[in-house]
């Protein structure tokens, strides 16, 4: 995607904003001049620490889901016997919206950073082991059964075939995922924590009334999910390389 039409379609997003401000001329919906304002002050009042401690749940759940859910992809797409015993508990697991696991998350982990991360990463670790899984196995055995004859061993491929085989499908995920991942983020900072964007927005919303940092908070968290996402394509292209040949 060009960088022009991402600019013009911010653009026009913020030109509907402003347009809907002044229809509605209501204090909880101030212009998006006035949340640049609020937004640029409060970045020298505490802000950056609540964008910090959001970055680094979301960025902690993503390196841990991928050390984790990639290898376990693999392995499901290498030895069929361990996928038809994994598959049944995988296909009840996924569907399922992890924010139920809220309450019981913060039982068993307590209130600190580790429920918040380990929500996160529950939703991202079945996105990516599933694709992942989906990936390696639709690698031609014809390939495979060559690489063998070649004297390739199962380390050599899964280092040289499935790894990188299934890196489009990582990256897939991780972009399907970043989306979810900071909408849940939003509401598992909601619960016992003074540091987050999503406290943050809901303390200027709900207890200060303060709509027009309400608002910052959440440019904040727009920003910070759309850096993210930005993130995962650019290593997607720096990686996939072939994907964009033509």
């Amino acid at each position: 995607m060009k960088r022009r039409d991402v600019l013009l379609a911010a653009v026009g997003i913020v030109l509907v904003w402003q347009i809907a401000a002044m229809l509605v001329n209501q204090s909880i919906l101030p212009s998006p001049i006035l949340v640049m304002k609020v937004f640029i002050r409060e970045l020298g009042d505490g802000l950056p620490g609540h964008i910090l401690s959001s970055l680094w749940r979301i960025t902690a759940s993503m390196i841990l889901s991928i050390l984790l859910a990639v290898p376990a992809g693999l392995a499901l797409g290498q030895y069929p016997k361990v996928d038809r015993f994994f598959s049944p508990v995988i296909y009840l697991l996924y569907p399922i919206p992890k924010v139920v696991f809220v309450p019981i998350l913060l039982l068993f982990l307590g209130i600190g950073d580790i429920a918040k991360i380990a929500l996160i990463f529950l939703i991202l670790f079945f996105q990516i082991i599933v694709l992942v899984r989906d990936q390696a196995v639709t690698i031609p055995d014809q390939l495979i059964q060559s690489l063998r004859s070649l004297g390739a061993g199962r380390r050599a491929l899964l280092r040289y075939v499935y790894l990188p085989a299934s890196l489009p499908a990582i990256f897939t995920a991780l972009r399907q995922s970043v989306g979810t991942a900071v909408a849940v983020l939003y509401i598992a900072e909601l619960f016992a924590t003074r540091l987050g964007l999503g406290y943050y927005i809901y303390y200027q919303g709900s207890t200060l009334l303060n709509y027009p940092a309400m608002y910052a908070g959440v440019v904040a968290m727009s920003l910070l999910g759309l850096g993210m996402y930005f993130a995962v394509d650019w290593m997607d292209h720096l990686y996939c390389k072939w994907k964009y040949l033509h």
